[in-house]
């Protein structure tokens, strides 16, 4: 198969444009997404300090090299950040391979810890609170991304950025989407948006110039121009709802191209109405009373997360060290 533009063999055929593409011009289509995502929604200014949270993984290490990569034309500053969950076997390499991207690239760069923020790590965290077969505890991602964005938020702050970039691509947006959408948390999805209403000072803003780029596109996009990326999963996904949605997607866009892009459209065109209608202004949020972060309720889902975690650990006679 040959590439639409130049006719030169085809590396990637996009379904759902039925457009074909060399390495080139894959290359070029890639990067005009996320330069087009940067502009229209204005997510990086002239001189600001753009704090990047990098996994190791594909999404983020990619975005890492994009910014890196606008940086030369565009005159701002760029700082990545690194959270260690404490997954054993998982998370040790991936960090790994985002301080290596990190150096080639001359990028400052910080790495925080669950252990030393939080006080326990996922392993202990999971260990702690029991099965989730047995309905002991609640998936271990839910533990993880509430103490992911808090320290995230946390880690911005600390480093000073304006902005704080993530890895979410089309999939990723698509499927909170619809997970929220059937777990009636319409008022969460006018806080995930392309852009914020309005923003508490004690949040820094969250950025995604990944939005319109397919998950499968960004790992093309590694491998062809030899990023080195961690493409391991995560050994608690298999207790992710979003798995399952994941999946369900995947198949209505193998049958129907172009789905994902459909209702990525869809929620952009009722973003703006459900942040107006749902989402509390900042001036009526108030601060944790344990860690002073920004929440609706007086103690924010990060903190009630530890102090449930405590709790069990005390039950069971269990202590874990502190970093």
């Amino acid at each position: 198969m040959r590439c639409s533009k130049c006719g030169r063999p085809a590396v990637y055929h996009a379904r759902y444009t039925g457009r074909y593409y060399c390495k080139k011009h894959f290359n070029e289509m890639v990067e005009k997404k996320f330069k087009e995502t940067v502009k229209k929604y204005r997510l990086v200014e002239k001189g600001e300090r753009i704090a990047v949270g990098v996994s190791g993984g594909k999404d983020s290490v990619v975005l890492l090299h994009l910014l890196a990569k606008l940086q030369k034309k565009f005159p701002f500053e760029l700082v990545a950040v690194t959270i260690d969950e404490g997954i054993a076997g998982y998370r040790p390499p991936s960090v790994e391979i985002a301080r290596r991207n990190a150096e080639k690239l001359g990028i400052e760069h910080h790495i925080y810890s669950f252990k030393e923020y939080i006080g326990f790590t996922l392993d202990e965290t999971v260990e702690i609170m029991g099965s989730f077969e047995k309905g002991e505890r609640v998936g271990a991602c839910s533990y993880c991304g509430v103490w992911r964005r808090w320290l995230l938020n946390h880690a911005a702050k600390e480093v000073e950025a304006d902005k704080l970039a993530v890895g979410h691509n089309l999939d990723d947006e698509v499927q909170m989407f619809i997970m929220n959408i059937l777990r009636g948390d319409i008022a969460r999805l006018g806080r995930t948006g392309p852009y914020y209403e309005e923003i508490h000072p004690e949040l820094v803003p969250r950025i995604k110039p990944l939005r319109e780029i397919p998950e499968k596109e960004i790992i093309l996009y590694a491998v062809l121009n030899e990023i080195e990326v961690d493409l391991s999963e995560c050994p608690y996904a298999v207790e992710a709802f979003r798995a399952e949605i994941r999946d369900w997607i995947n198949e209505m866009e193998e049958k129907h191209p172009g789905t994902k892009y459909q209702i990525l459209r869809s929620y952009d065109k009722l973003f703006p109405l459900i942040a107006k209608t749902y989402t509390k202004r900042t001036s009526e949020l108030n601060r944790c009373k344990i860690c002073g972060q920004p929440t609706t309720g007086e103690i924010c889902k990060a903190c009630q997360f530890r102090l449930q975690v405590e709790r069990k650990a005390r039950e069971k006679g269990l202590t874990f060290r502190m970093e």
